[in-house]
């Protein structure tokens, strides 16, 4: 973990709520897709986490909703104006596990860290197959880029506006090696259920520290309570204990 001041360079709305921000700063404390920032907000006590998008060289690109104060602030700060935030947080992915033929699936701002995945993934000459949900249409974001990768692309939404009507489980493959997903937790128990394959979680959970300390987000696995920022976010299909 490191704590290092990043200097806005990108700062733009991409979807109804949703922005693409742009940093550079010191990015060397971050080398796995998955992993996470907490990032100090003036005026507020608690940092925000948000998942990595991508990285180049010294510069990071996250992509967040404005869901309360905090994002709404992040909203309106503008090139130049400087960040605090914490890098290289969480466990990331096991790109190890992937086979010939991953399967990743997103579901809104889930979305976001599976790109950097998709873009190792490809590197390494995987066939990779990205399924994205969303509600409706006008929210959909990143899809041009996933397929820029050479990813094969299916776009879901709830409404049926645009791709597969229904959720991300119903624009699976019926072929895949691997599957890794983020999206919010009634999207992951879905996943677990339809998903013929092991795989890795990472889940999206509020934080206080966001580096272990606080013991406030926790998930039961088979080995115990794990702490979602510092022993996750990603978790293994295996070893989840899911709430009933």
């Amino acid at each position: 973990m490191k704590e290092a001041l990043f200097r806005i360079t990108e700062n733009r709305k991409i979807a109804p709520l949703t922005f693409l921000m742009k940093a550079a700063g010191d990015c060397s404390g971050m080398d796995r897709p998955g992993q996470f920032v907490n990032i100090r907000i003036e005026g507020l006590f608690l940092r925000r986490p948000i998942s990595v998008c991508d990285i180049r060289d010294d510069e990071l690109t996250i992509i967040y909703k404005t869901v309360g104060r905090g994002t709404a602030a992040m909203s309106q700060m503008k090139p130049r104006e400087e960040l605090s935030m914490l890098t290289g947080l969480g466990n990331g992915y096991d790109l190890e596990c992937s086979g010939d033929s991953p399967l990743l699936i997103g579901g809104g701002v889930g979305i976001p860290p599976l790109y950097l995945l998709a873009r190792k993934l490809t590197q390494q000459g995987k066939r990779v197959h990205a399924v994205l949900g969303f509600n409706r249409k006008e929210e959909i974001f990143f899809e041009k880029e996933f397929r820029d990768l050479g990813c094969e692309v299916t776009v879901t939404t709830a409404d049926g506006s645009a791709g597969v009507r229904g959720f991300v489980t119903d624009g699976l493959p019926e072929e895949y090696s691997y599957f890794y997903t983020c999206g919010p937790e009634p999207m992951l128990r879905a996943v677990k259920k339809a998903t013929v394959t092991s795989g890795q979680f990472s889940f999206e959970e509020r934080m206080g520290c966001g580096f272990g300390a606080c013991m406030g987000c926790t998930c039961r696995t088979v080995t115990g309570y794990k702490r979602i920022c510092k022993d996750g976010p990603v978790l293994e299909k295996e070893e989840i204990l899911w709430e009933d």
